[in-house]
């Protein structure tokens, strides 16, 4: 408790831990950290710049890739400036609200980019199977019409997260062993019954992800399909290259997501300080590299960004 040099029985503070084992390294782990968090914003920020300047880019691909930028930016800045005052200064207090607060911006914007990515595969699914009719099917007012509805969707199934836990009483044990306030995470320092907080959190990973994954691999299922019905070998390449960054990109998203969900239930043998520090770096590196992913498999938005 010295270390904090703040009380355990503030009942308006949690304290963040950091990474536990690896405290005397905060300071070099906040350098590559920070590095990858500066590209991250740099190489979104730009993406948003160039389809928001070039009318020529104004298409609903170009729009869900605005979309994955903004998410990258806050499902990344949620989570890394508190993280870089802890390595760099020590801050390791947070309020309950402000705990609270990360948490459901965190979670909301993980549901958010898995509505994107889940638009993302029925784009190149009408763009394979139905490309004649993509025009009229997909246009710029349905995809921000289901980038709305994404957007309620995650703001309504994530809400009853921190209500739930704002209602739970919190003893003697006030410290998350952790940079970000996670929901498990803080429900497991709760002195009181969290049953329900456990079961509708299992809820919003079914709603999110089971029923997103789902969707998505029904799409891939019908392009696959259309694979097979294509005969030029050029059509057939073209077709390919359209999927292969939203595979990608699907793939750092939710397989460090479904390894973290395991790891926190089954991987007790897992030392703490692994399990944490592979969880921050999903919050860095995927932003990082999804720019960077887009711009090389994708010619017009690489030729607008190197004008």
């Amino acid at each position: 408790m010295a270390a904090f040099n703040l009380s355990p029985f503030d009942p308006s503070t949690f304290f963040l831990t950091g990474i536990p084992g690896l405290e005397a390294a905060h300071i070099w782990i906040s350098i590559p950290f920070s590095m990858f968090y500066i590209i991250s914003l740099l190489g979104n920020f730009m993406v948003l710049f160039v389809v928001s300047k070039e009318q020529t880019l104004h298409k609903p691909m170009y729009l869900l890739i605005c979309m994955l930028a903004f998410t990258d930016i806050g499902i990344s800045t949620s989570v890394v400036p508190k993280a870089l005052c802890i390595f760099w200064f020590n801050l390791n207090n947070i309020t309950v609200g402000g705990c609270l607060t990360e948490m459901f911006f965190l979670h909301a914007v993980f549901a958010m980019q898995s509505a994107v990515l889940v638009t993302m595969a029925f784009d190149r699914y009408i763009a394979i199977c139905n490309p004649l009719r993509y025009s009229t099917i997909l246009t710029n007012t349905r995809i921000v019409k289901l980038g709305l509805v994404g957007l309620i969707r995650a703001v309504l199934i994530v809400m009853p997260l921190p209500l739930l836990l704002s209602r739970q009483p919190f003893c003697a044990n006030r410290i998350i062993p952790n940079t970000y306030c996670d929901h498990i995470a803080v429900a497991k320092i709760s002195c009181g019954d969290t049953t329900v907080n456990r079961m509708y959190a299992l809820v919003v990973v079914l709603v999110c992800t089971g029923f997103d994954l789902t969707l998505i691999a029904l799409s891939y299922i019908l392009i696959i399909r259309a694979f097979f019905k294509i005969s030029s070998k050029k059509t057939h390449q073209k077709a390919l290259n359209t999927c292969t960054a939203h595979i990608f990109v699907m793939l750092m998203f939710y397989l460090p997501f479904i390894f973290s969900s395991l790891t926190h239930r089954y991987g007790q043998g897992i030392a703490p300080h692994v399990h944490i520090m592979l969880a921050n770096l999903y919050f860095v590196v995927p932003p990082m590299l999804n720019p960077i992913i887009y711009g090389a498999k994708t010619k017009e938005l690489r030729d607008k960004v190197c004008k």
